[in-house]
């Protein structure tokens, strides 16, 4: 939880902490405390809905956190506390710690940056590693100019968020999961080996799930310890959220629980009927109806969206109503914990790939292709989009099977290095800076253990089935909206459907966005308010700044438009500084 900046502490700091003080403000933030070492000065910022203490000074010696971690299964204070005492440069007991964070520490007169096990809570620095911040916009502030980085850019609109230690801006990087930081005149920078299971194992199926619920009961219990029934969970007709709810239920915990759409959907229909039948109450929220916004109002509206979201938005939440961010508050709202059963796919085949060995260019084709020619400009070479994107997945995984074919296991680690690194990684950034936030399914050990299942035991939600079973055989007897009770097996049409995409070869997984576009416009779920009416009341209908990437007018997709007009929005906020 909350958030920090750092910078060189030289003849222009000054003005840009206050710089940086200020954009802290407008998403949200209030007092900030003083950190620093090294060389280096800044502030630390405490989550502005309440928690845990991010904060911990012991005389001279200091923690700070952005994020949220827990330490010998304690949280807050204790857990800090702790931790600065045990504190060694690298950090590599990850048997004691757990979370989505980055971590300042300064001890022994000594001063030092790192994040979590897979680097999600996002970290910004600049290219000689001068300026560090948890705020995105903040950190582009600090910079006197900036340009846009095309991959950055085309990953972001076609894939949600940039893989790897990308962003959408040339000069601004992310600290990266191996990399442990001393600060100081010189920067010195740690390589630190963060292994996954390479190889699937051969066992019992009980016995899988017991160790794995295990290690999940272990891990919620300290959350459910210090907030007691002030959680917030979702619940859908899926799998993930359910299977956090069971989690939460087994640990005592009766959570607020909600779930988000209209009413005859049939995520809402599955949920209010488990409710009912569970006597918990059910917060139903619908965002598009969450409050009328005229044109008139859009551009506050969107300004705030914009701040509070730290610009880039992977949800429908900066050209909205407002319903986004009223969701996003209502989750942690004093001091309450936000449960979320993100990266539950981890013990699924997310990537719906066929059970044999592939190229690092045949993953990247068959799942980040999410283009068509006719939405960029002539400039755009797909080779080398889908080559920077091989190159970052050889990164993330390892260099040494370059130029060959990757394990199925290894494949499967692409998913929590590189998929919900970035996916999720921004999701946590944004709500885990405003209060608690756990991710339990993006947990390293929970992580690993899922690697080490067969292929087999991911097809169909065959092992996370039996897991949630294991753990609550009631809420496992419900409906789900994959047309069975997870208690039950799997209908032979789900099997058929995943089993359709399965076979399917990379070579022509790479085309099926582009095939899918001829077919007509596609939408999403996000929605927004995209038409002329409004979007014309906060940009440029012209894209001044995107028109040199994308063929605007002939974007028929919702969310890749919404995502370039969102870059667009960016654009205009920082066309002061903007080479």
């Amino acid at each position: 939880m909350g958030a920090l900046y750092l910078i060189r502490d030289d003849d222009r700091a000054g003005e840009r902490l206050d710089a940086a003080r200020a954009q802290f403000a407008r998403h949200g933030f209030g007092t900030t405390t003083p950190i620093g070492g090294a060389g280096f000065t800044g502030f630390h910022a405490a989550p502005f809905h309440g928690g845990p203490d991010s904060f911990h000074a012991d005389g001279g010696d200091l923690i700070a956190v952005a994020g949220t971690l827990s330490y010998d299964r304690k949280l807050g204070r204790p857990a800090l506390s702790a931790l600065l005492r045990d504190f060694q440069f690298p950090y590599t007991d990850w048997t004691r710690l757990h979370g989505q964070f980055v971590l300042f520490v300064r001890k022994n007169g000594r001063a030092y940056l790192l994040t979590d096990y897979f680097a999600a809570f996002q970290l910004f620095h600049d290219a000689d590693r001068g300026m560090f911040s948890t705020s995105f916009l903040a950190a582009a502030k600090s910079l006197d100019r900036v340009s846009f980085q095309a991959q950055g850019v085309y990953e972001f609109a076609f894939n949600v968020f940039p893989t790897g230690n990308d962003t959408v801006l040339r000069e601004l990087q992310r600290l990266g999961p191996r990399r442990q930081l001393e600060l100081g005149q010189t920067v010195k920078a740690i390589e630190v080996e963060k292994p996954l299971p390479e190889t699937a194992t051969q066992e019992p199926l009980q016995d899988r799930v017991e160790r794995t619920a295990t290690q999940l009961r272990a891990l919620i219990a300290p959350f459910a310890e210090y907030y007691g029934d002030k959680i917030q969970c979702p619940l859908s007709g899926g799998l993930d959220s359910r299977l956090a709810l069971s989690l939460l239920r087994d640990a005592g915990v009766r959570p607020h629980v909600y779930v988000y759409g209209a009413p005859h959907l049939p995520d809402v229909q599955i949920a209010k009927k488990i409710a009912e039948d569970e006597g918990f109450d059910l917060e139903i929220f619908e965002k598009a109806k969450h409050a009328r916004i005229t044109p008139d109002d859009f551009a506050e509206t969107v300004e705030r969206n914009f701040h509070e979201t730290d610009a880039l938005v992977t949800d429908g939440g900066l050209f909205d109503n407002g319903g986004n961010a009223e969701a996003r508050h209502a989750r942690q709202r004093n001091g309450q914990l936000a449960v979320s059963g993100g990266c539950g796919e981890v013990f699924r085949n997310f990537f719906y790939l066929a059970d044999r060995r592939m190229t690092a260019r045949d993953v990247v084709g068959a799942f980040f292709a999410r283009y068509t020619q006719g939405d960029v400009v002539p400039d755009f070479d797909a080779d080398r989009f889908l080559g920077n994107l091989e190159a970052k997945a050889l990164r993330a995984v390892g260099e040494q099977y370059a130029g060959g074919r990757l394990p199925r296991p290894v494949i499967e680690q692409l998913y929590p290095r590189m998929r919900c690194r970035s996916f999720f990684g921004r999701e946590i950034s944004v709500v885990g800076r405003q209060g608690g936030y756990l991710m339990p399914f993006f947990d390293h050990q929970i992580v690993a253990a899922a690697l080490t299942l067969p292929i087999s035991l991911k097809n169909a939600g065959k092992f996370e089935s039996a897991l949630l079973v294991h753990i609550d055989p009631k809420l496992a007897s419900y409906p789900s909206t994959y047309g069975y009770s997870f208690d039950t097996a799997p209908t032979y049409q789900h099997r058929m459907s995943e089993f359709g995409t399965r076979v399917r070869p990379p070579w022509m997984r790479k085309h099926s966005y582009a095939l899918r576009r001829r077919l007509g416009p596609i939408r999403d779920e996000q929605g927004g308010l995209l038409t002329p009416a409004y979007l014309g009341r906060v940009l440029d209908l012209h894209f001044p700044h995107m028109s040199r990437y994308f063929r605007v007018p002939n974007i028929e997709d919702n969310g890749l438009y919404r995502r370039v007009a969102t870059l667009e929005y960016l654009a205009q906020h920082l066309e002061g500084r903007l080479g």
